[in-house]
């Protein structure tokens, strides 16, 4: 779910309509007049849910007929079909405007898969936490920097975006995810400069963190997180959203 460009709910499950359901869930009151992209063609069960909120619109790669009908007769709504991107549609541009041009730039199409991260604490992430580390790693990037994204169980629990330092993003999140982010991960678009958030995110509750790393003080971040017993994993890549 989207707002004002940003994601304010994510989730993962085995069918769509669980899907939806979670990601509502992680933030009902931002996704009031919002849009749902989905990656999956929307069936009646998810229409269902989709028809009892106000939505600028939805985006999925198809709708079948039932979905059709149950949206159809909800009001000013739009429905976009649209085929997923390409696998390997590295190519993209990105145009700001500027006063009197635009400035032309390639887009953030590129990713550190898993099995380039590096764990950096004493402590590795577990294999749940990896596999929800993934998920806060997908959604930050998508996040207007400087982001911090909180998950749990496969969904996102806290969202901070676009604040002027990296811990206020952090306090915005997991102020957000309250209980829920005791026992969640972490993810950052970029670099800790200083080890408070990973301060805010120990006193939380968060047992697991990722980020590019890359700071002149990241010895101090990761010795936080072993203060704490937290695993962090460095992608070597940033994603910074604007």
């Amino acid at each position: 779910m989207i707002k004002h460009t940003n994601p304010c709910g994510a989730a993962t499950a085995d069918d769509i309509a669980t899907a939806y359901k979670l990601a509502y869930e992680a933030d009902p009151v931002s996704a009031f007049g919002g849009i749902v992209g989905l990656n999956r063609p929307v069936d009646a069960a998810t229409a269902e849910q989709l028809k009892t909120i106000f939505l600028e619109a939805v985006i999925a790669p198809a709708f079948d007929e039932a979905a059709l009908e149950i949206l159809g007769a909800k009001k000013n709504v739009r429905l976009l079909a649209a085929e997923l991107p390409a696998a390997d549609a590295k190519t993209r541009y990105d145009i700001k405007t500027v006063s009197g041009g635009i400035v032309i730039q390639s887009a953030d199409t590129q990713d550190a898969p898993a099995s380039e991260w590096k764990t950096v604490t004493k402590r590795a992430p577990t294999a749940a936490e990896l596999k929800e580390l993934e998920l806060a790693w997908k959604v930050v990037k998508h996040v207007k920097s400087n982001a911090i994204v909180v998950t749990r169980d496969g969904r996102t629990v806290g969202v901070g975006a676009g604040q002027m330092n990296r811990v206020g993003s952090a306090e915005i999140a997991l102020k957000q995810a309250g209980e829920a982010a005791n026992g969640a991960v972490m993810s950052s678009d970029a670099f800790f400069p200083f080890r408070d958030t990973v301060d805010a995110a120990a006193k939380a509750g968060v047992t697991a963190i990722i980020q590019p790393g890359g700071s002149v003080r990241d010895e101090e971040s990761i010795a936080a997180a072993d203060e704490y017993g937290i695993a962090m994993v460095f992608t070597g890549m940033r994603h910074f959203k604007h």
